[in-house]
């Protein structure tokens, strides 16, 4: 019974405008987000995966697989060490707008507006 404690029906959130406008924004832009953060290789860098054309390489062809039951932490380093890059050199000119600043601000602007509604929206039921 959703009535008993104040709370608004399922039916009548989701018939809300102000429902639509919220969600009509932040959803496709979490979906561009998630586009955006695999597209650029950062969830790569992130979770420490090797990407899709690094998985067999030319001194590598065999599937990295864990066999020995003594040695697995060594075993595991070794196919770590074999998935590192050499460091790249660091060229510190920035353009204004870049992929990671598209991101970043994609991610950050319907999380901080998703937060602000929330929190009108309990400023405005008390």
């Amino acid at each position: 019974m959703s009535g008993s404690t104040g709370e608004r029906s399922f039916a009548d959130i989701i018939t809300s405008i102000r429902y639509w406008v919220i969600h009509s924004i932040t959803i496709p832009s979490l979906l561009i987000v998630g586009w955006l953060f695999v597209s650029t290789g950062l969830a790569y860098d992130v979770f420490g995966s090797p990407r899709p054309n690094e998985y067999f390489t030319e001194s590598r062809q065999g599937i990295p697989l864990i066999t020995g039951h003594f040695d697995p932490l060594e075993q595991l380093d070794e196919f770590s060490r074999s998935f590192r890059r050499p460091p790249m050199t660091i060229d510190r000119t920035y353009p204004i707008f870049t992929v990671r600043w598209l991101a970043v601000h994609e991610l950050a602007v319907p999380t901080i507006s998703f937060l602000g509604s929330i929190s009108e929206m309990q400023f405005i039921q008390r």
